[in-house]
């Protein structure tokens, strides 16, 4: 196992970590608490020491088995976790517009990201939480300066010792991660990129470069489609969250694997493990998250640091392929421009003021 610092930290973690959301969550299978707690040992055991959770993860399961597995205050481990969904209220005393909903409602009053650390650190059975992330933030967290005092004084204090953005893919994400890592005091953006979708996860990279912030990369097998495995007979359980994905995506991913060969023929590395490079030739990525669902996948999953890096030629062919879609004629994602237009005016706001 290789290691990376996060900027202007003195955290260490190992280029590959775990999340814990796939032993925590039952999106993956569902595992038992000793099954769980056995997977991360040996996740230990294998080298790693990042283990990146979230309150929301089986309502606080994921923070607990973390307790649960390296008892409390471990020395040799780095934690991360998230905070911002108010996992505490029951649905009848949410807003009849969120009722319902499998997305939470978010509270970022100083009270409750206040209550929030508390319960975690107690979960987590630590003193401070080494890396704090808020949930799928958006402007209304990123613009929110009382929210930013209390992260401000929770690290004054010794409760956290850094904060971070973890971004979702479809509420929060380009703008709002540059917003929080041009304007606020952050060690990590965590944010989705792999091989097959670039963009706009690879649109953070200046950007992260210019603020030394550190990242964590998700999703960097595609929602499984760059480990190799899948079939045009493919299926995915009912509660996988795959399932909602249409046939086109299963079907335009195989074709676009055919000409990524190139990454495995005459090389021992799996393309599972040629993706996890991919996503460590970025210098800013501190480390990378794989979905891990059981003991072969999270072998290959450790022993991928330690392969030949990927080549200048890899990444340029890999570049060339992306820029014509792998040659797969399909709709290309689209990102939201008023976005960027709230951004701008916020900071032009904020220049006046000062």
């Amino acid at each position: 196992m290789k290691f990376r610092t996060f900027p202007k930290t003195n955290l260490s973690v190992s280029e590959v970590g775990f999340g814990v959301w796939t032993v925590a969550t039952g999106w993956w299978g569902e595992k038992t608490d000793e099954e769980a707690i056995a997977m991360m040992r040996k996740a230990r055991d294998l080298g790693i020491n990042f283990f990146d959770t979230a309150d929301t993860y089986g309502n606080g399961r994921g923070e607990t088995l973390l307790r649960d597995a390296f008892g409390p205050n471990p020395t040799d481990l780095v934690y991360a976790t998230k905070f911002g969904y108010d996992i505490y209220a029951p649905e009848s005393e949410r807003p009849e517009s969120l009722r319902g909903q499998r997305e939470l409602p978010q509270n970022f009053s100083p009270q409750f990201v206040r209550f929030a650390c508390e319960q975690s650190l107690q979960r987590l059975g630590v003193e401070a939480i080494p890396l704090w992330q808020i949930h799928n933030a958006r402007f209304d967290s990123v613009f929110n300066d009382e929210l930013w005092q209390t992260l401000d004084e929770l690290k004054q204090e010794g409760k956290i010792l850094h904060a971070g953005v973890a971004l979702g893919p479809a509420n929060g994400w380009l703008w709002e991660g540059i917003g929080a890592a041009r304007h606020r005091d952050i060690a990590s953006l965590q944010v989705i990129h792999n091989i097959l979708e670039q963009h706009p996860g690879g649109d953070f990279f200046e950007e992260a470069r210019a603020k030394d912030v550190g990242l964590l990369v998700r999703v960097p097998h595609s929602s499984g489609m760059l480990e190799g495995k899948y079939t045009p007979e493919t299926t995915f359980a009912a509660n996988d969250h795959r399932r909602h994905r249409p046939k086109s995506w299963l079907i335009n991913g195989l074709k676009k694997l055919e000409m990524l060969t190139f990454l495995t023929e005459g090389r021992n590395q799996t393309l599972g493990q040629a993706a996890l490079k991919f996503i460590l030739a970025e210098a800013n990525v501190t480390s990378v998250l794989p979905n891990i669902y059981d003991y072969e996948q999270l072998h290959e999953f450790a022993a991928a640091p330690d392969l030949p890096d990927l080549t200048a030629d890899d990444l340029k062919r890999i570049a060339e392929l992306e820029a014509i879609n792998f040659g797969v004629e399909e709709e290309a994602p689209t990102h939201k421009g008023e976005a960027r237009e709230v951004l701008e005016a916020w900071e032009q706001a904020r220049s006046v003021a000062v």
